[in-house]
């Protein structure tokens, strides 16, 4: 069982140090709470952490840590692991009744990054001259998504910014958990789909031209999967590079166009009918949803605001007008398991009863919470089996390929002795 690493505030203000052992950070940040501590920040030690000191890596954000093994390049971008310290210590310190002005403070202060620093000093200013916390979060989108400074300002409206703080930090720590299990699970197939490019541009550039000589003198007509073979073989070295140069600036415009609005949507729609990811994607936006809704319903936000807000964690534009929809109905006074119904491509029908029934026993945020837990837990699974089959359809698809080649290669060799006679 991993061993984490923690910085909290007692109930006196003072920070303590020590470390638990959890099975993921939301045990880690359960057994803080436990302890009567509000954590402040959350690290997992590594093996080697007796030999070389504290160095440490939180366990979704391992990847992204990989950048301190550099030669001291500073990123300009605020990582997801150092918004989530911000975000719960923030929480912390106006549950501790620290002042928004001075908690503010404290955080760039603390802060050892100077580029995170300044960000933090930057949100300060503006709301020392009078702006609102989340307004002051909009001025930087890039670091603070629109779902984020949503939550914040409903915890500003009702007054209990700390709560929904907290939740947002709890929120980031499941998202990172969950995106790095996807990550996780893609990488052994991107491997094995690099190895498959690397072999067949060694074959078609290096292999392939060995044989031409030999099929020239010849001097007979070659079988036509072979005339294929040859022609792409001369391509790639005559034309290899601007290939790649058209393939790489094919790419950017197509990049660029799925950033713009239409192309984002179809893009989106393009999942959404993918056999596989689409499902997967739906049950995913889903998953976000519920677990935003039941969130901010535990905080007391109201219903249709709470709706506003979770909508934007879908990610799918096309799932999130349909929610738009629904949240229309609501606020006609229908009910939310109703309402919720026509978006059948993000709802199932098991999932949208037990949305009615929980409104009907007022207790609908804990269900929809339920709901996220049950299914991350059943998306872990599709998502595990997903990647089994991927495997060796990947190796299937290397081995035709390389196959495919060799055969084609080697059959005008089959005729070489028709040829001799």
């Amino acid at each position: 069982m991993p061993t984490f690493q923690y910085r909290a505030l007692q109930t006196n203000g003072a920070i303590a140090e020590g470390h638990v052992e959890a099975a993921g950070r939301p045990d880690a940040f359960r057994q803080i709470e436990v302890l009567g501590l509000r954590p402040v920040s959350l690290s997992e030690k590594s093996a080697s952490n007796g030999k070389n000191g504290s160095g440490s890596s939180a366990v979704s954000g391992g990847l992204a840590d990989l950048g301190k093994i550099s030669f001291n390049f500073k990123s300009k971008k605020v990582s997801a692991r150092e918004l989530e310290n911000f975000t719960r210590l923030l929480s912390s310190l106006l549950a501790a009744g620290v002042p928004l002005s001075r908690a503010l403070v404290i955080l760039y202060r603390e802060s050892s990054n100077p580029v995170v620093a300044a960000k933090w000093k930057g949100i300060h200013d503006h709301v020392i001259d009078g702006m609102s916390l989340a307004d002051a979060m909009a001025k930087s989108p890039e670091t603070f998504p629109r779902v984020y400074t949503a939550m914040v300002q409903a915890g500003e409206t009702g007054g209990f910014l700390d709560t929904v703080l907290a939740q947002i930090a709890d929120f980031q720590s499941r998202e990172k958990e969950l995106k790095s299990k996807v990550l996780t699970a893609m990488l052994y197939p991107c491997i094995l789909l690099v190895i498959a490019l690397v072999v067949l541009t060694v074959l078609l550039v290096f292999f392939i031209p060995r044989f031409q000589s030999i099929f020239a003198s010849l001097h007979g007509s070659l079988p036509l999967i072979t005339q294929l073979i040859v022609g792409v073989s001369n391509v790639m070295r005559s034309y290899g590079l601007f290939v790649l140069a058209g393939l790489v600036m094919g790419g950017l415009l197509l990049q660029n166009w799925f950033a713009s609005e239409k192309g984002r949507r179809v893009w989106e729609g393009l999942i959404l009918k993918a056999p596989i990811v689409g499902p997967l994607a739906a049950r995913f936006a889903m998953a976000r949803f519920c677990r935003m809704l039941g969130t901010l319903l535990a905080a007391s936000v109201p219903l249709v605001q709470a709706l506003n807000v979770a909508r934007k964690s879908i990610g799918n534009q096309i799932l999130v007008d349909a929610v738009s929809q629904s949240i229309e109905r609501v606020q006609e006074g229908a009910r939310l398991g109703a309402s919720l119904a026509d978006c059948k491509g993000l709802f199932p029908g098991s999932v949208l009863e037990m949305v009615s029934v929980a409104e009907e026993s007022s207790r609908l945020d804990t269900e929809l919470i339920r709901i996220a837990n049950v299914t991350e837990a059943d998306l872990d699974r599709q998502l595990k089996t997903a990647v089994a089959f991927a495997e060796p359809a990947m190796l299937f698809l290397i081995a035709s390929f390389v196959g495919t080649i060799f055969i084609g290669m080697l059959l005008p060799i089959f005729t070489l002795q028709e040829h001799i006679k």
